[in-house]
């Protein structure tokens, strides 16, 4: 259970130990969170949610298999636990594949090999196994495509990898297959999305595994947690779910981005190094502590009689875990579908072992209370039941919003780590050179792509001061999954930050048409990114200039001539103070006194023109809030 797209942004730059410590409280067996699965985003260099991530191929002769996070997150969490599964699937796809079309199937065997050069180079470089791997996350899929991939897949030698689809409804792909006999075989698992609990009758028919492979994404307090333990149970109570994903893994993307702090747990601040271990991990522990993929459900599992849930699994080898969950309507609504009301009170429920289990000796005992301390517990082990004397029977007392597990496994443990450092703020001066000769990631730390990538770069004609730079490299526009922006632009900083001067050295590769930007009070980022408004300061190659309110370019405050040329460095300033902006090119006032009310705060951003080459250098911002 858990998945990552865009969103472990923060994560890599965390200092150590603090680092480690989040992964351990995400994948380490008998830990924290404990987590079985990790799916992860294929990069395609388009807006995800959160943020772009790298494609494994920019260009149709380019591949590079060191851009992005994901298989330094894959090898994380496999050096934890090598049995964790891994689950591959794309939002976006580099433009190349598309021919012009905003559209993976135009060439079916060109995505098929682009999807298998992942797979394979996962292999080659990482000593990845994949085992899962998707369509087009929440997009159309394409019947033909499917059985080309399966085919690809088997002619690389690749028949243990599976296919799950198609990461949206349970519907149309159910009856797709059930009409399609080849389909129905090349697919392994039909992935939904926020099923709300519930499958249809289609899915069952197919007789495949059936996951919930998108669900959660609440922000993560306790109602988050609650939301999360209600549906690790009904999903599989109500709607047959073998295997429930969380979207997200850990929240490690600015806040202010869309669906902040939706993730398992929170690390938001790689500068301070703090981070909060929030209560979905000791929920996930519940289950993924005392089970482990190959167990089964047995036929006893079901709804208490005044609300809540209970299911019951085995490996087949004795062992038994038995979890109850009585989440209240209140505290357990997930981000999505709306939640038909329901009522749990308080309650005494009676289970009797029968069979084989009615010789187990003793169960242990696993507690979880959501809400106001003190009355709030979070993953706590009970004094464990005796059972001989009983006859295998025991009473449990359930008030509402608990969580029980009781099991034969004495493995489980709560994980603990000394208190991490406190939150701090954004430092309020920051700069970067990217001076960077091997540098571990392809991308500069806190620097959050919006639309486009920003990858390190060594300018080998510049034995200068610009041998290193941040360079933005797509060149056309992806095929997007999401509306991102038509101009490329990273952010970075303070949402918070109002009064500053953002200092850059820029260098425009494309004659006549490129442009470049720095901006300051950027106030919108992810799936909203088109629509963000700030103070943007452009220069162009074609010897003009621009002061704009909004990223799309559209309020202009001012423009004009400079002294600009493609192929040259210059430095541009921006200085926002209250209502008053004014922009330097080489520390020479271009504009000054340019009125700004709105709005008053954001992020820090460069960016370009178009899907176009550009290079930044000397990042350089000074805030005073």
């Amino acid at each position: 259970m858990s998945k990552t797209k865009a969103t472990s942004r923060l994560l890599v730059n965390y200092p150590e130990p603090y680092r480690s410590e989040i992964l351990d409280y995400l994948f380490k067996p008998n830990f924290g969170a404990s987590l079985h699965i990790l799916k992860v985003e294929i990069g395609g260099d388009g807006q995800t949610t959160d943020g772009t991530e790298p494609s494994h191929m920019h260009y149709a002769l380019d591949e590079n298999y060191f851009r992005g996070y994901e298989w330094w997150l894959m090898k994380e969490a496999k050096k934890r636990n090598p049995n964790i599964t891994l689950i591959g699937l794309p939002w976006s796809f580099p433009g190349w594949l598309g021919k012009g079309f905003n559209w993976p199937y135009v060439n079916l065997q060109l995505t098929a090999y682009y999807i298998v050069t992942w797979i394979v180079g996962s292999k080659h470089y990482h000593d990845l196994d994949i085992d899962y791997i998707g369509i087009w996350n929440e997009r159309a899929f394409d019947i033909n495509y499917i059985k080309v991939l399966r085919r690809m897949l088997n002619h690389q030698g690749l028949q243990h990898v599976k296919i799950i689809a198609s990461d949206n409804l349970w519907e149309p792909i159910s009856a797709s297959m059930l009409l399609d006999p080849e389909l129905l075989k090349v697919i392994d698992v039909i992935g939904a999305h926020y099923p709300g609990t519930l499958t249809v009758k289609d899915a069952r028919l197919t007789e495949k595994k059936l996951w919930s492979s998108e669900d959660f994404s609440t922000v993560n307090g306790d109602v988050g947690a609650g939301c999360w333990g209600r549906i690790l149970n009904q999903n599989y109570i109500n709607g047959y779910m073998t295997s429930t994903i969380a979207w997200n893994l850990v929240a490690s993307y600015y806040q202010q981005l869309p669906y902040g702090r939706c993730g398992l747990m929170t690390a938001q601040e790689p500068w301070s190094g703090h981070y909060v271990v929030e209560a979905p991990i000791w929920v996930s522990a519940h289950t993924t502590q005392f089970t482990q993929p190959g167990w089964y459900y047995l036929k006893t599992v079901g709804h208490l009689e005044r609300g809540g849930s209970y299911v019951a699994l085995t490996d087949g080898l004795g062992n038994l875990t038995i979890i109850v969950e009585t989440m209240s309507h209140k505290h357990s609504k997930c981000i999505r579908p709306l939640l038909p009301y329901f009522n749990v009170s308080h309650q005494f429920a009676t289970f009797d072992l029968k069979g084989s289990f009615s010789e187990i000796p003793e169960l242990q005992v696993w507690y979880t209370k959501l809400g106001k301390p003190p009355e709030r517990f979070l993953f706590k082990q009970l004094d464990s039941l005796w059972l001989l004397d009983s006859g295998g029977s025991f009473t449990l007392e359930l008030q509402e919003d608990e969580l029980f597990t009781l099991t034969t496994l004495t493995s489980g443990r709560k994980g603990s780590f000394p208190s991490p450092p406190k939150s701090q703020r954004f430092p309020s001066v920051y700069e970067d050179n990217f001076n960077i000769d091997y540098p571990f990631f392809s991308e500069a730390p806190n620097f959050a792509d919006q639309t486009g990538v920003f990858e390190y770069y060594v300018n080998m004609e510049d034995p200068g001061d610009h041998r290193f730079t941040l360079r933005q490299v797509l060149n056309q526009r992806p095929i997007t999954w999401a509306a991102d922006a038509f101009n490329t632009i990273s952010v970075i900083g303070d949402y918070t930050w109002s009064n500053l001067t953002i200092k850059c050295d820029v260098y425009i590769e494309t004659p006549e048409k490129g442009g470049v930007f720095i901006a300051g009070r950027v106030n919108k980022g992810g799936i909203l990114i088109r629509s963000a408004r700030g103070i943007f300061f452009w220069i162009f190659a074609n010897g003009t200039y621009r002061v704009t309110g909004d990223l799309a370019g559209w309020i202009i405050y001012s423009l004009g001539h400079a002294d600009v040329t493609a192929k040259k460095w210059y430095t541009l300033t921006l200085t926002l103070n209250g209502r008053s902006s004014s922009g330097k090119l080489n520390g020479k006032t271009l504009w000054k006194d340019i009125s700004v009310n709105f709005p008053g705060n954001g992020w820090a951003a460069i960016g370009t023109h178009s899907f176009e080459f550009a290079q930044f250098d000397n990042f350089r911002v000074e805030a005073s809030h």
